[in-house]
C-alpha cells in the first residue's frame, strides 16, 4: 500500500434474508481477508438491539478474530464506556493484550450505541440520576491501564490482571466538537467518525491537532504529536455503475436509521424500489463525501485528497453492501488500487 495506511472498521452488517450469526461469521471472514491485504486495522463496532448490525460485544468478537488473524491490529471502535466501570474494560482489554501481545486497540466511545430505551437499560446504576461522569471514567480506565493512580488513592493498592509489559493501546473516538478537545486533553490518539458526522470533520481534527498535549502517563504508548484518523465510508467496484448499485443499499440504510428502522440491510433491488417513495437523496454535506463510491482509481484520488487535505496518514475504511462477496470485492479493489500506487 502506499504512505497512507488503510485500516478497516466492520460492524457486522446483517443483509436481509440472512441471519445476525452469519453476518458475524462474515466479519471473520473479511478480517482475515483484509489482513491478507495489507491492511492496518480491524476494528469493531458495539451497537444494541438493532437489527441491521450484529455486533453487540466487540471484545468477544475480537477475541475470536486474534485467534483466526496473525499480525494485523485488532480493536474496538469502539466501547461505549458510559456502559460499563473503567476497572472491566481495563481487564477485558489487559486479557486481550495478553491474548495478542501489541495488537490490541482499545478505542473508547461516549454514545449509546442503541437509542434511549436501551441506553437505560445499559445504565450502570438506575438508582440515582443519571450524570455525564465521562471524564472520570477515561482518567480512571487510564489509570488503570497503566497503574497510575497516587499512592494516597485507595485503587492504587488494586492489580489489574494480567499483568505483563505493555498494553492495549487507548484511542478516543468520537464526531464532535467535544471529543476532538477531549483527545487533544488526555494526549489520546483520536479517531474521527467522518462517515457518520461529515459537518465538523475538518474543524475536529485540525483542532485535535492544534492543541494536542503529550500525556506520559500512557507508557509506551504515549504520543509526543498528535495521531489523528478519520473513518470513511466506501465502496469499490470496477464500474461506476456497479459501484452506485452497490451503494443503494447503503443509502437506504442511512435514511432508515434517520426514522429509527433498524431492518436488516436491503438488497440494491429491495432498496431500488423503496428509496422512490422517500423522494430524492438529500445533498451531501460537510466538506468531503461520507460515502466513497466508484472505481479503484476514483476512491483512491478521492481517500488520498481527504488524508492529505486533513495531513493525516491513515484511514478507516467503512463498507456496507447487501452481499458479502461484494464487500470482499471492494477490500480488494481499493488495497490494490493503493498498491499500484506504492510500486510506481
Amino acid at each position: 500500500m502506499s504512505l497512507l495506511r488503510l485500516s478497516v472498521l466492520d460492524q457486522s452488517p446483517v443483509p436481509s434474508g440472512s441471519t445476525p450469526a452469519q453476518a458475524l461469521r462474515n466479519s471473520i471472514s473479511l478480517a482475515q481477508h483484509v489482513e491478507s491485504l495489507g491492511f492496518n486495522r480491524f476494528w469493531m463496532s458495539e451497537h444494541h438491539s438493532m437489527e441491521t448490525l450484529a455486533c453487540t460485544a466487540p471484545e468477544i468478537m475480537l477475541a475470536r478474530i486474534g485467534a483466526e488473524t496473525t499480525k494485523i491490529r485488532l480493536g474496538s471502535g469502539g466501547i461505549m464506556l458510559p456502559h460499563y466501570t473503567a476497572l472491566k474494560v481495563a481487564e477485558t482489554f489487559r486479557t486481550l493484550h495478553a491474548l495478542y501481545p501489541n495488537r490490541i486497540d482499545l478505542g473508547i466511545g461516549r454514545a449509546p450505541g442503541g437509542g434511549p430505551l436501551e441506553a437505560a437499560a445499559l445504565r450502570r446504576n438506575r438508582n440515582v440520576p443519571q450524570v455525564d461522569d465521562f471524564l472520570d471514567q477515561l482518567s480512571e480506565l487510564i489509570a488503570f491501564l497503566h497503574q497510575e493512580f497516587p499512592p494516597q488513592h485507595p485503587f492504587s493498592k488494586i492489580m489489574v490482571t494480567p499483568e505483563m509489559p505493555g498494553g492495549p493501546d487507548v484511542w478516543l473516538l468520537g464526531s464532535s466538537m467535544w471529543s476532538s478537545e477531549t483527545a487533544a486533553h488526555f494526549g489520546l490518539p483520536y479517531a474521527f467518525a467522518h462517515f457518520f458526522s461529515p459537518d465538523p470533520t475538518r474543524r475536529a481534527i485540525e483542532n485535535y491537532q492544534a492543541d494536542f498535549q503529550p500525556n506520559l502517563s500512557l507508557g509506551v504508548q504515549a504520543r509526543t504529536s498528535p495521531e489523528a484518523m478519520a473513518a470513511v465510508g466506501v465502496i469499490c467496484a470496477e464500474t461506476q455503475a456497479e459501484a452506485d448499485r452497490l451503494a443503494l443499499s447503503v443509502r437506504l440504510l442511512q435514511l432508515r436509521i434517520r426514522m429509527n428502522d433498524r431492518r436488516p440491510v436491503a438488497s440494491p433491488e429491495e432498496a431500488a424500489a423503496e428509496l422512490p417513495q422517500h423522494g430524492p437523496a438529500a445533498p451531501e454535506t460537510g466538506e468531503f463525501p461520507r460515502y466513497v463510491v466508484g472505481t479503484p482509481d476514483v476512491v483512491k484520488e478521492q481517500l488520498t485528497a481527504m488524508a492529505d487535505a486533513l495531513k493525516i496518514k491513515e484511514l478507516v475504511v467503512n463498507t456496507i453492501v447487501h452481499d458479502h462477496a461484494a464487500r470482499l470485492r471492494s477490500y480488494t479493489l481499493l488495497a490494490e488500487a493503493f498498491a499500484a500506487t506504492k510500486a510506481a
